[in-house]
């Protein structure tokens, strides 16, 4: 039964602090806490019979604590204990006893979910990392076999090594290829090359009951439909398929705008057209909007320069920087902004500019410049980035009302804006994911990330701030691409009762005890 006050428990002589959360405050509405731990009966009868199976499973403090957070670091809870990924045998052997004895199975790979989604509120947590080798390469064939708990930096790397490059990956390089798969993946040519999921040829899946399976387009259709971009429920994806390109070095251009809506209207201009292979939006606050633009081949920029460049209505560094001195003189009660600006400027363009990365104006390792620049400019200990996705023509709408919500909770933000070529063959794999059911051609989703500064925030202020940016995906019919966790009551609203009741029956006949991942979605 939910109390009249959200935050607050009736006790007899009074009302205390709600426990989950002793700095709430009265009337913030809360659309998930951290959900109650599991506390089973029969814990060591499972480790026993784990045990026995040649299953390690680690009690101890110290091995439980690694995983008492998320990179969010707003959701914590602890595991009973941690099982580290070594096979698909012998996480086939885990999932068959936690079946038998009802024990949740978390699953977690680089762990930066922001909502609590790979944290364990008891049973086991499954650290993937310990499965992290890249199988086999085919330069002819160009696809990469690798298991799934490795880092995209670290198969990057690898790929490198026979002058290859992988097609998609998210942002932050730190994510791992399973957990990216079970979630999109979005990348500054995704607009091209759509979500990273999308690469995926095929997977070796454990299911929810420990059978081991291969699956594809071609091969457990079904299957492979739902756990691409499955959030973790319909199996724990093991190795994986991947198209992969030849490397080539990035050719990089930047456009700086004052205007939210003119930049987004020119970046999806430039996707319509095909006008370049990489392309993205990354901004400080709404004052300096910087539209990315990026070819891997001189014809590509050549064309560029001749047919798409002249239609954009941003400007170079200079002009936007006179402009925007221009701006600030007559506004003198904005001189702190200002400042911050030009603070956050020289902080942050040297970090695409380091020599050991750029070459002849050709930035050589796109893969370390932006994990780079996203983790030490834009992480903190509270790492809060709720997001919106849309179909091309309310996307405008959505990057103008949640960049408002921004500015009136923090002093500074970023906003991070990106196309997803939308393949029409994967519909099935998009059904409740991050891809909008209206979106045609592209999805377009932008990421609401605070600056925070150093600066520590009560749990419902943050909380307040992420209710109001999902509320206007709700209001638009959009998606999210970090949905489930602490913010799961959201599902239902956006996707409507038949949709996830219709993927609820299916969870339940996949995973008769629903021990996979328990927490994220249903």
């Amino acid at each position: 039964m939910i109390p009249a006050e959200p935050n607050f428990h009736p006790i007899p002589g009074g009302l205390v602090p709600c426990p989950v959360g002793p700095d709430s405050l009265r009337g913030i509405k809360r659309q998930q806490t951290n959900p109650s731990r599991w506390d089973g009966p029969d814990w060591q009868q499972f480790v026993a019979a784990a045990r026995e199976r040649d299953i390690n499973v680690r009690e101890t403090t110290t091995a439980c604590g690694v995983f008492a957070t998320d990179a969010g670091g707003t959701a914590y809870g602890l595991p009973h204990g941690v099982v580290i990924a070594q096979s698909a045998g012998q996480i086939s052997k885990l999932l068959k006893v936690a079946q038998e004895y009802r024990v949740p199975v978390t699953v977690r790979g680089g762990g930066l979910t922001t909502e609590g989604e790979s944290v364990a509120f008891g049973g086991v947590l499954l650290d993937m990392t310990g499965m992290s080798q890249v199988l086999n390469v085919d330069p002819d064939g160009l696809t990469v076999r690798t298991q799934a708990g490795i880092f995209w930096h670290a198969l990057a790397e690898e790929l490198r090594r026979h002058d290859l490059d992988y097609l998609s990956a998210p942002l932050n390089l730190t994510s791992s290829v399973g957990g990216t798969l079970g979630v999109g993946g979005i990348d500054v040519n995704s607009p091209r090359l759509g979500c990273s999921a999308d690469q995926a040829m095929a997977l070796q899946v454990v299911t929810p009951t420990g059978e081991i399976v291969e699956c594809s387009d071609t091969q457990n259709i079904e299957l492979f439909q739902r756990v691409i971009l499955g959030y973790g429920q319909f199996g724990v994806i093991t190795e994986a398929t991947l198209r992969i390109r030849r490397y080539t070095p990035l050719r990089m251009h930047y456009f700086y705008y004052g205007s939210l809506c003119t930049a987004v209207e020119d970046l999806q201009m430039l996707d319509r057209n095909d006008a370049s292979d990489y392309s993205g939006i990354l901004t400080i606050m709404d004052r300096a909007v910087n539209l990315l633009v990026a070819f891997d081949s001189v014809e590509r920029e050549t064309e560029f320069h001749k047919t798409w460049q002249s239609k954009l209505r941003g400007h170079g560094e200079l002009a936007f920087g006179l402009r925007t001195l221009a701006r600030y003189a007559v506004r003198p009660w904005k001189y702190a902004e200002a400042w911050y600006l030009l603070q956050r400027k020289r902080e942050l363009f040297p970090e695409f500019r380091r020599s050991e990365y750029m070459r002849d104006s050709l930035m050589h390792d796109r893969t370390v410049v932006f994990s780079r620049a996203v983790w030490k400019f834009w992480g903190s200990r509270q790492m809060v980035i709720p997001d919106l996705a849309t179909s091309s023509d309310k996307f405008v709408e959505a990057v103008e009302r949640g960049n408002a919500v921004c500015r009136k909770y923090f002093a500074h933000y970023t906003l991070y804006c990106v196309g997803i070529k939308v393949r029409l063959e994967h519909r099935p794999h998009y059904e409740m994911s991050c891809i909008p059911p209206d979106a045609e051609g592209w999805a377009y989703g932008c990421e609401f990330e605070p600056v925070m500064d150093d600066g520590i925030y009560s749990r419902d202020t943050l909380q307040s701030f992420k209710n109001e940016i999902y509320d206007i995906g709700v209001d638009l019919g959009g998606s999210y691409y970090r949905f489930g966790g602490m913010m799961k009551g959201y599902i239902r609203r956006i996707f409507g009762d038949a949709l996830v009741d219709r993927h609820l029956e299916m969870k339940r006949a996949a995973d008769p005890a629903m021990i996979l991942n328990r927490d994220v979605i249903f």
